[in-house]
C-alpha cells in the first residue's frame, strides 16, 4: 500500500516503521499532526562503557520522533540540523520516552523541539531539530 509522502498516513505507516526503527525497536505511541511520541527500551547491545544508553541510541530515539512529526504535515521534509543536549544516563530496560512538536514552521523551515525521558519522567536529553520542507 502506498501512502503521499509527507501525509499522515505515510508518518504513521512508512516513516515511524522504517528499517532503522524497527532495528532498534522503536514503537509509535502517538502520533497526529506535527507531533509524535515514540518509545525505546534500552537494550544491553545499546548500551556504552559505563552501562548507560549510548548516545547514539538516545539521539536515535529523539530523531526518529523527529522525523515522523516532520512528515506528519501533508509535506515531505527532511532534517537539516540537530542539536542535543545530554542530562542523565538511561540503564538497561529503562524504556525512552521521545517526543517531537513545533517551535516554528514557515513555508520550506521549521524548527522543533525534542525531548528524551523515562516512563517516569526522568529528563535524558533535550534537542532543537532543523527540518526542510520539499
Amino acid at each position: 500500500m502506498e501512502y503521499e509522502p509527507g501525509s499522515l498516513k505515510y508518518a504513521r505507516e512508512i516513516v515511524a516503521k522504517d528499517p532503522y526503527a524497527q532495528f532498534l525497536g522503536i514503537e509509535a505511541v502517538e502520533i497526529c499532526d506535527s507531533y509524535a511520541k515514540m518509545k525505546l527500551t534500552v537494550k544491553p547491545e545499546y548500551c556504552n562503557s559505563v552501562g548507560r544508553a549510548h548516545g547514539a541510541i538516545v539521539y536515535g530515539a529523539a530523531d526518529q520522533a523527529f522525523a515522523v512529526a516532520c512528515n506528519s504535515r501533508g509535506e515531505a521534509a527532511m532534517a537539516l540540523t540537530v542539536t542535543m543536549h545530554y542530562h542523565a544516563g538511561a540503564q538497561v530496560g529503562t524504556t525512552l520516552i521521545s517526543e517531537a512538536e513545533p517551535v516554528s514552521i514557515h513555508r520550506k523551515v521549521s524548527l522543533w523541539r525534542l525531548t528524551v525521558k523515562t516512563e517516569e519522567g526522568i529528563l535524558i536529553a533535550t534537542a532543537e531539530g532543523t527540518a526542510y520542507h520539499r
